[in-house]
């Protein structure tokens, strides 16, 4: 079996691992990552949602952060900080730049970012073929107004320094329309036998990838049934603030809310099937009604098991919605 993922950060890379457990040796699980979260710090191209997922895959993941690796230290770090040179706000461990610093150079020498991040996995061995959305640079921003009037930053800079406290007026993922998505996405989408979009963003994250040209109508045509989990339990994010950039486009952080985002794909939308929490089970009505067959299952990411069970349940109704 074939499987394509579209996939974020944390709620991705987590779900993944999820995967892994419940798929055989033979059958092959391709991610197509998420690059508008990159960002250049200090000279150094850093690509956080890829990252995720090969530590987390590849067994180097912080497990309490999700995010970064494990046992790092912050030496570099602190001496930046003594020169006083930023931004402080964001975290790049000792671990964490020598990955950095490896991708740059080699961008600098003229390989494109697939064939970069094809390298870097050659370390990690995460089970998975990771494909970044693009070779192009796309990077998302965020439309705000505060005490400096309006004006638009980094999501890196919205999420991780702004925490989000601020409203997002807009979501804009620069450089997408005019990216060409990286080789192999495309062929991996037209021979798929099932698309996943994990319990990953469905703005900043999936929403992105979506953005590049090519993957929305490559995700449309194909012949594999396409199914998501919900992000939201409960009327609430997981993890993180995604109902901060829902509103933002105007969806409401609800289980249906974000299912009839992405629509029916009977209906010019992308989602043949939706799995919602069991707290959200009265939502299934609202989302079979447009056109998506919709499961009520537990969905916390409590540990791997509780995990695989979801990426089973996620597999089975892919079957049962199979064209």
């Amino acid at each position: 079996m074939r499987i394509v993922a579209l996939a974020g950060g944390i709620g991705g890379a987590r779900f993944l691992r999820g995967l892994k457990e419940i798929v055989s040796p033979a059958d092959e699980i391709t991610v197509i990552g998420n690059t508008g979260d990159d960002i250049h710090l200090f000279g150094l191209k850093v690509c956080p949602d890829l990252d995720t997922v090969m530590y987390t895959l590849g067994g180097g993941i912080h497990e309490e952060q999700g995010w970064g690796r494990a046992d790092e230290t912050w030496s570099v770090k602190d001496e930046m900080k003594a020169y006083g040179v930023g931004p402080e706000w964001f975290g790049l461990g000792d671990r964490d730049f020598a990955t950095h610093i490896v991708r740059t150079q080699m961008l600098g020498a003229g390989y494109p970012l697939s064939a970069v991040t094809e390298a870097l996995c050659d370390r990690w061995q995460p089970g998975v073929r990771l494909l970044p959305m693009s070779d192009d640079r796309v990077e998302t921003h965020v439309r705000i107004t505060d005490e400096q009037g309006p004006r638009v930053v980094h999501f890196q800079e919205y999420w991780v320094r702004l925490h989000a406290a601020v409203a997002a007026e807009a979501i804009v993922p620069v450089g997408a329309d005019t990216a060409k998505p990286a080789p192999g996405v495309l062929e991996a989408l037209a021979a798929a036998d099932v698309i996943l979009f994990p319990p990953s963003n469905p703005v900043v994250s999936i929403g992105t990838v979506l953005a590049v040209p090519g993957i929305r109508e490559a995700v449309r045509a194909a012949a594999a049934p396409v199914v998501g989990l919900s992000p939201i339990i409960g009327g609430a994010p997981v993890r993180g603030m995604a109902d901060k950039v829902l509103a933002a486009v105007g969806v409401e952080a609800t289980a249906d809310a974000v299912a009839l985002h992405y629509g029916s794909r009977t209906a010019e939308g992308l989602i043949d099937g939706w799995l919602v929490d069991t707290a959200d089970a009265a939502s299934v009505a609202a989302v079979e009604a447009a056109g998506i067959s919709c499961r009520a299952v537990p969905l916390l990411m409590t540990d791997t098991g509780a995990t695989a069970a979801m990426a089973r349940e996620a597999l089975a109704l892919a079957e049962s919605v199979r064209r």
